[in-house]
C-alpha cells in the first residue's frame, strides 16, 4: 500500500516540470524594435526610393504592417515614457523633453512580462533614470539592459563607455579606443576623428544577440532601443556631421554631402542589424515562437547636419520630429511572427504606442493589469477585426500643441483656447486642407475629446 502511495506521487510529481515547461512554451517570445528619429518614409516598405532596407522590406512581407501607428510623441523621453506604461500624454507628468525619473508608481510593460514569467532585457537608450536615480531599468522590471541610461549621452555612436545594468547594479562597460574631444559641452559628447574604434551600435546589438542566446530555452522579452539613426547633435555643431558611422558603406562613391552619406549608412546599418536578428531566431529555431515588431519613437530629424528633406524622410507626411503635424508622430511599424500573422498584409487601422502594453497582456494571458489607455493590437496582427480600436479616439501633445484623431479625421491645435484645424486624412495625408469651417459637428467632437484628455482616468 505504502509502496504503491510512493509510486503514485512520484508519478505525479513527474508530471509537473513538464507541465510548467509545456506552460512556457505556449508564451511566445517578444522582440520589440525601436529606432530613434527614424521617418515614415524612410524605409522601402513605406515608400523610400534611395535609402536600401532590404531587410525590414522582406519582413514587411514575411509579416503586417500598420500604416496608422503613431509614436507617444514626437520627441524621446515622453514617446518612451508612453511605451513603457501604456498611458498617453494626457496622463503623463512630462509631455517634452524635461527632465523625468522614472517613479515606482510607474508600472511598466516589463514589470508585466515578469509577472507573467518572461525574462526581461534591453539595450539601446534608456532616458527614465541616470545611475544612482532609482530610476534605472532593474528597478522598472528588466533583468538586464545594456546601453546609454541618460538620453542626452546617446547622441554620441563612440562614447567611452555604455551603462551595464543586471541584478541590482549598474556597471560601466567601457568602450576601447574611444577618445572624447574634450570635457566640456558639446566636446565632452564629441569623439575625436581619429580616436573612434568601437561603435556603440555594434556593442549593443552583441549584448542583445547573447541576451537571446542565454534565454533562448525560456520565454523572453527583449526591447531593441537601437538609436539609429538619430544624429549626434553636438557633433553636428563641432564638426558639421552629425551623422556617425563606422564608414559610409554603399553610399561612399555617392555625390552626396557627407553627413547625408552617413545618414543613409545608419538607416542601412540599422536594416542590417535587423537582418542579422532574424537569422539568429532561424539558426536558434526560435522564428516561429517569437514575435518582432519594428518601429520608431518620433518622427525624423533635421538636425546635426542632416536635411530631413534630402531623402524625403517623412514621405508624404506634413512635419518632422517636434510637431504634432503627421510626420512627427506617425511612424512605420512592421511585425512578423511565422504561422501567426498573415504574411503581406497590412491594416490602416489607428494604433498607438500605448498600445503595446495592452497588447503584451492579451498576448500573455495577464490579468487584473493596471489601469491603462491601451486597445490590444494583437487581434489585428492575427488578421481578425478590431471594432473597439476602429472606434476609439487617440490623442498626443508636445508642449501646447495638441491633436486627436477619429477614424480618418485628425485635429489638432496650437494650444488652449485656439482654433481647432481639422483634416480627412483618407484624402488628405499631407494635411494641407483644413476642414473644421466645413465640419462643425466632428470639429467639435475632436475639440471637446482634447479638452477632456487630461480628466480622463
Amino acid at each position: 500500500m505504502l509502496r504503491s502511495l510512493v509510486l503514485a506521487l512520484t508519478a505525479c510529481l513527474a508530471l509537473i516540470p513538464a507541465a510548467v515547461f509545456a506552460a512556457e512554451a505556449d508564451k511566445p517570445n517578444v522582440i520589440f524594435i525601436y529606432a530613434d528619429d527614424l521617418g515614415y518614409g524612410d524605409l522601402g516598405c513605406f515608400g523610400q526610393k534611395t535609402i536600401q532596407t532590404p531587410n525590414l522590406d522582406q519582413m514587411a512581407s514575411d509579416g503586417m504592417k500598420l500604416t496608422s501607428f503613431y509614436a507617444g510623441c514626437t520627441v524621446c523621453r515622453p514617446s518612451r515614457l508612453v511605451l513603457w506604461t501604456g498611458k498617453h500624454l494626457g496622463h503623463q507628468p512630462i509631455n517634452d523633453n524635461k527632465p523625468y525619473t522614472m517613479q515606482s508608481s510607474d508600472f511598466t510593460l516589463a514589470e508585466l512580462m515578469k509577472q507573467q514569467g518572461y525574462t526581461t532585457g534591453g539595450v539601446g537608450k534608456w532616458a527614465m533614470g541616470t545611475p544612482g536615480s532609482g530610476g534605472e531599468p532593474i528597478y522598472h522590471g528588466f533583468d538586464f539592459w545594456c546601453g546609454y541610461l541618460d538620453q542626452s549621452e546617446a547622441h554620441n555612436y563612440f562614447p567611452t563607455h555604455l551603462w551595464r545594468c543586471e541584478g541590482d547594479k549598474c556597471e560601466k562597460l567601457p568602450l576601447e579606443g574611444n577618445v572624447l574631444m574634450g570635457d566640456k559641452k558639446p566636446e565632452n559628447r564629441v569623439a575625436k576623428l581619429d580616436a573612434r574604434k568601437t561603435y556603440s551600435h555594434d556593442v549593443m546589438t552583441k549584448e542583445a544577440f547573447d541576451f537571446i542566446r542565454r534565454n533562448q530555452d525560456k520565454p523572453f522579452l527583449l526591447h531593441l532601443h537601437w538609436t539609429l539613426p538619430h544624429a549626434n547633435n553636438e557633433g553636428g555643431r563641432v564638426t558639421g556631421n552629425g551623422s556617425e558611422v563606422p564608414n559610409y558603406g554603399q553610399y561612399k562613391d555617392k555625390d552626396w554631402p557627407d553627413v547625408e552619406k552617413g545618414f543613409a549608412q545608419m538607416v542601412t546599418y540599422l536594416d542590417g542589424s535587423v537582418g542579422q536578428l532574424r537569422a539568429l531566431l532561424k539558426e536558434l529555431d526560435l522564428e516561429e515562437k517569437t514575435l518582432v515588431v519594428f518601429t520608431s519613437d518620433n518622427g525624423p530629424h533635421n538636425e546635426g547636419g542632416h536635411n530631413v528633406n534630402y531623402f524625403n524622410s517623412n514621405g508624404p507626411l506634413k512635419g518632422f520630429k517636434r510637431s504634432v503635424y503627421e510626420g512627427g508622430i506617425r511612424e512605420p511599424f512592421v511585425a512578423v511572427w511565422p504561422g501567426k500573422i498573415p504574411a503581406g498584409t497590412e491594416s490602416a487601422t489607428t494604433f498607438n504606442a500605448y498600445d503595446v502594453l495592452a497588447t503584451y497582456a492579451e498576448l500573455t494571458g495577464a490579468k487584473d493589469v493596471p489601469k491603462n489607455d491601451g486597445i490590444s493590437f494583437l487581434p489585428t496582427m492575427l488578421g481578425k477585426q478590431d471594432s473597439e480600436a476602429s472606434e476609439r479616439t487617440s490623442y498626443s501633445s508636445f508642449n501646447k500643441w495638441e491633436a486627436a484623431r477619429f477614424k480618418e479625421f485628425k485635429g489638432m491645435r496650437s494650444g488652449p483656447n485656439q482654433p481647432l484645424e481639422l483634416y480627412d486624412l483618407s484624402v488628405d495625408i499631407g494635411e494641407e486642407h483644413d476642414i473644421a469651417k466645413d465640419n462643425p459637428e466632428m470639429a467639435k467632437k475632436l475639440a471637446d475629446f482634447i479638452d477632456n484628455a487630461k480628466l480622463r482616468p
